[in-house]
């Protein structure tokens, strides 16, 4: 980050602290949790305790200085505090550079010194790498060791996944999905829990949906919410777990509820498709025949909504677009209520922002964004400043010669007066020995004043330099901030361009499939009405 260059470089002078010493810790850890380090850089070199050297570590990570906050992060684990929780942070690291030896034995350390939530993520961190290399039995016995929470569920979660691509059937798949449900029910953390929950149930539905245990996938999907993201999906899955059991008409109305979110969420456009498909299993084919049809017209309304997206984006960038026009500025994407999943444009933004690149991209640009304000509002002020210092100095030189010399004239004045008044009094020595000390007094103050005056310009002056060498820096600082943000804006374009058109080809894979079903529906009927017309 440009803004803290200065902040966090070690030969920075020591900044004025802007909130008491035991208050300190607790603002970093603010900032850290919500990526908004700007206003705790300046005091980062003053971080001390037991918790010091850690959070500077991860104030040097944040904030680019990677190679320093490495460096200190492995002081910390090397220490006596903070070690466990410093070495899960090399090893995460060393995940995303792809050192993946290195981010094993950070996480085998992590996991040995630990203890809680530290030795939690390290074994999850173990079993993921584990994962990554092919091993998913190796894999298991490290998610076996963990305590039951969110970190095991998660890794259940994830196996579940590779044993569902690698198995033609779906026991071992479901199994470790009902393993992860168990673990995810002691997790305190209540809007994480029932998150992963749902996440879950829906995919303990579809696997036993798969495996043809009807009644054992409306179980699971029965108890998701219905104000969640994966809502939609549960309802489609619900429907079809419903009509393989022949009860068409409860099946659609679970379609008919998912119907009503934004197609952007999975199982809506399959949902739409459904519904003809019951009415036909029912024996309705003129109503069949119009859920169809009109399916297909929710499709191709659905690519008008992704060419405006588009054309949008390529006017205005995807983060006006998608993010800011959304009302979503903060980026906190998974912080959504239920209105967020009746809303197109946010659905796909929530949808959007599934995929870690996508994530990363919108929070770049929205941190660029940040911080080039921040660096213009920085330019701005110094700017007035500058104004500001440049008439006081005009003022000095102008106004203060005039009133010092006056004022020495008066004192010259009454030194002579004085001593007119000494030699024609000489009786009254002592008294008039006390006046002049006074105005002895009064002459080195002014001689006092004088030097202060006239050394009041070069101080301005000095200042007026340092501000004008600042204001050069954050400009330049401005400069590049705006370049760079410009560059994760166009990331963020290609990316979610890419997005758009990946769902537009997805409505146009459903129009094909609705049209085939109108064409074989229509064709039934013709035949139908031959065979009934007769010799």
């Amino acid at each position: 980050m440009l803004l803290a260059w200065h902040a966090l470089s070690p030969s920075a002078e020591a900044s004025e602290t802007m909130a008491p010493a035991e208050l300190l810790p607790g603002l970093v850890h603010f900032a850290l949790a919500t990526e908004d380090l700007v206003p705790v850089l300046a005091s980062s070199n003053e971080l001390e305790g037991e918790s010091g050297a850690y959070l500077r570590a991860r104030l040097l990570l944040e904030s680019d200085h990677s190679d320093q906050g490495l460096a200190l992060l492995e002081q910390v684990a090397g220490g006596q505090h903070h070690r466990a929780e410093a070495a899960v942070l090399l090893g995460r690291v060393y995940v995303e550079r792809g050192q993946l030896e290195a981010a094993k034995a950070w996480f085998d350390r992590a996991r040995k010194v630990g203890y809680g939530q530290a030795r939690e993520q390290a074994a999850y961190g173990l079993a993921e790498l584990a994962r990554r290399q092919g091993q998913p039995d190796r894999a298991g016995k490290i998610l076996a060791g963990m305590n039951a929470g969110y970190w095991a569920a998660t890794g259940y979660l994830n196996l579940a996944a590779d044993y569902a691509a690698e198995d033609l059937n779906t026991t071992r798949a479901l199994v470790a999905v009902r393993v992860a449900l168990a673990l995810a029910e002691t997790d305190p953390d209540d809007d994480r829990r029932a998150s992963l929950m749902d996440e879950l149930r829906v995919r303990a539905g579809f696997l036993a949906f798969q495996n043809d245990e009807p009644d054992k996938a409306i179980g699971f999907l029965e108890q998701v919410r219905l104000d969640g993201y994966d809502t939609p999906q549960a309802l489609y899955l619900h429907g079809l777990a419903l009509t393989s059991k022949g009860n068409h008409r409860a099946a659609m109305q679970s379609w008919h509820r998912a119907k009503k979110y934004p197609l952007a969420f999975a199982g809506v456009a399959e949902a739409w498709m459904a519904m003809g498909r019951g009415y036909d299993l029912s024996g309705y084919l003129g109503q069949a025949g119009e859920a169809y049809l009109a399916a297909n017209s929710a499709y191709e309304s659905e690519r008008v909504t992704l060419r405006k997206l588009a054309e949008g984006i390529r006017s205005r960038g995807a983060f006006k677009v998608l993010v800011a026009d959304a009302g979503a500025s903060d980026v906190e994407w998974f912080l959504f209520d239920s209105r967020t999943l009746t809303q197109p444009r946010l659905a796909y933004l929530l949808d959007f922002l599934q995929q870690q690149s996508s994530q990363i991209a919108v929070h770049r640009v929205a941190e660029l964004t940040a911080m080039s304000e921040a660096l213009a509002r920085q330019v701005a002020d110094l700017a007035v400043f500058i104004q500001s210092l440049e008439q006081q100095l005009t003022t000095l030189e102008e106004d203060v010669g005039a009133p010092v010399r006056a004022l020495k004239s008066e004192q010259e004045a009454l030194e002579q007066r004085l001593n007119r008044i000494r030699a024609k009094t000489p009786g009254r020595s002592q008294e008039l020995a006390s006046l002049a000390v006074v105005l002895g007094a009064a002459a080195d103050s002014l001689r006092g004043f004088s030097d202060r005056a006239q050394g009041r310009p070069k101080q301005i002056q000095r200042l007026l330099a340092q501000a004008r060498r600042l204001q050069a820096t954050s400009s330049e600082s401005a400069q590049k901030a705006g370049a760079l943000r410009q560059r994760a804006e166009t990331e963020l374009d290609r990316l979610a361009l890419a997005y758009l058109e990946f769902q537009d080809q997805k409505m146009v894979a459903a129009q094909d499939k609705t049209e085939q079903q109108i064409a074989h529906l229509y064709e039934y009927l013709a035949l139908e009405n031959l065979e009934g017309q007769g010799p």
